[in-house]
């Protein structure tokens, strides 16, 4: 799975949040969001061992997450892109005076289905690449964790490595499923011209039945 956490935050107060997997990476983040410098709108990336934390902070509200670093830029910046809007649609001006984890029982979900989305479905990328919206991501520097945190401070991250398993057997099982599809709409194609070749054949038989019925009393 590309994508295997995120949250949304005022600040260093988190509003809502979601993993996909067993992780401490809610502990860094919090770490990044007391660390990140200046209040200005920005996009950064901070890289751990084989993960990358990307941050978007746009009018005091900061999206993050954490994604595995073959996901490359534009899907993890897409996705912040896409949970930045959604938030503020659904919230509005409500974000600002909000408590810690105000909106988390409702839109933890929609970071769950997101999250899902843009780690699985290939649309996803190409949507975006289609719409050309990311080019200002290729601008961003990934750069170390130790830049942001202080190297006694620094958490190690653990991850359960069977987030990438999971995201496997998902696309497995999607590819199965466009199979079974492909192969049922093959044998309802090839059941439907059986059926009208026999009709064909049946046709024919009668009409040379009728014929050689008819025949006799045309030679009378």
């Amino acid at each position: 799975m590309a994508i295997l956490y995120a949250l949304v935050a005022r600040g260093s107060v988190v509003l809502a949040e979601y993993s996909a997997t067993s992780t401490n990476a809610s502990a860094i983040a919090r770490q990044i969001l007391e660390k990140i410098p200046g209040n200005n709108d920005s996009n950064v990336s901070y890289s751990q061992d084989r993960y990358i934390f990307h941050v978007k902070r746009t009018d005091g509200l900061t999206v993050l997450c954490m994604a595995d670093e073959v996901a490359g830029r534009r899907i993890p910046f897409a996705f912040l892109e896409e949970i930045h809007q959604r938030f503020v649609r659904t919230y509005g001006r409500a974000v600002l005076s909000a408590q810690a984890y105000a909106m988390n029982d409702e839109f933890s979900r929609v970071l769950s289905q997101q999250i899902e989305y843009y780690s699985s479905d290939p649309n996803a990328d190409r949507i975006n690449r289609l719409k050309g919206e990311m080019s200002q991501v290729r601008n961003v520097m990934i750069e170390n964790i130790d830049k942001v945190l202080e190297r006694g401070d620094r958490l190690e991250l653990l991850v359960d490595k069977t987030a990438n398993m999971q995201g496997n057997t998902f696309r497995f099982r999607k590819q199965a499923r466009r199979f079974r599809s492909t192969v049922w709409w093959r044998n309802v194609k090839l059941t439907v011209a059986l059926i009208f070749l026999l009709l064909v054949i049946i046709y024919v038989i009668l009409a040379f039945v009728c014929h050689g019925l008819t025949l006799p009393t045309c030679l009378k």
